[in-house]
């Protein structure tokens, strides 16, 4: 299972995120989030996916960062259409060759004490990945969980990744998660505002125990 963290900002809280080598770093590219980014990437080991994070962005400024940052995750947090991924999937196996690895898609969906899973279908042979958020008032950070035994009805194959108000409290509830049948599409876990000192700015010791006490057992 993997790890990202999302929401980074600031080049020397990165630099120390990436120490602890999460598997995913996400960056967002959305100018009515506290957690907007600007400015330039440090160098991250090769292994750590750069990921940008948009919402209802035009397809040409997600390619112009992607080719910009080398990001090899492009995460869609918006109302994107099936057409939209569908061109935009094309567009990003079009640069792929260019900086010599597939892109991945992933596309979020907002959940509270229910869901639609009906709502997956259009996307299943455009994306690589669902990402489930808590519905809230932000589009993601808002800092609490949605009911998880929602996903006890997962009906898809396509990989989905765990997200929404994730922090050390959650360590417990997350273990469990993974002890039942609904996690066995579970590709990651993604963590943001339960580990910031403030908007952008991890926690590095929180994270570093999170980490350690998620694999555990591995």
């Amino acid at each position: 299972m993997k790890v990202k963290v999302c929401g980074m900002k600031y080049q020397e809280n990165i630099e120390a995120v990436a120490r602890l080598q999460p598997d995913y770093l996400g960056f967002i590219f959305y100018d009515k989030s506290p957690r907007n980014f600007e400015g330039n990437i440090p160098d991250l080991p090769p292994k750590i996916k750069k990921t940008g994070v948009f919402v209802d962005a035009s397809i040409e400024f997600i390619i112009k960062k992607v080719k910009q940052y080398g990001f090899k995750t492009v995460q869609l947090h918006g109302n994107e259409s099936e057409a939209y991924c569908q061109e935009l999937r094309e567009d990003l196996n079009k640069i792929s060759t260019t900086i010599l690895s597939e892109v991945e898609m992933w596309k979020v969906f907002s959940v509270k004490n229910e869901f639609d899973f009906d709502a997956l279908k259009p996307f299943e042979s455009i994306v690589d990945a669902f990402l489930f958020d808590t519905k809230g008032k932000e589009k993601g950070g808002n800092g609490y969980t949605f009911d998880w035994s929602v996903l006890e009805n997962y009906p898809s194959t396509t990989p989905f990744i765990l997200s929404g108000g994730i922090g050390l409290d959650e360590i417990n509830s997350v273990l469990s998660f993974l002890r039942r049948p609904e996690s066995k599409y579970l590709y990651a876990i993604d963590v943001n505002s339960k580990f910031e000192i403030e908007p952008g700015l991890k926690n590095i010791e929180e994270l570093e125990e999170f980490k350690k006490l998620l694999f555990v057992d591995n």
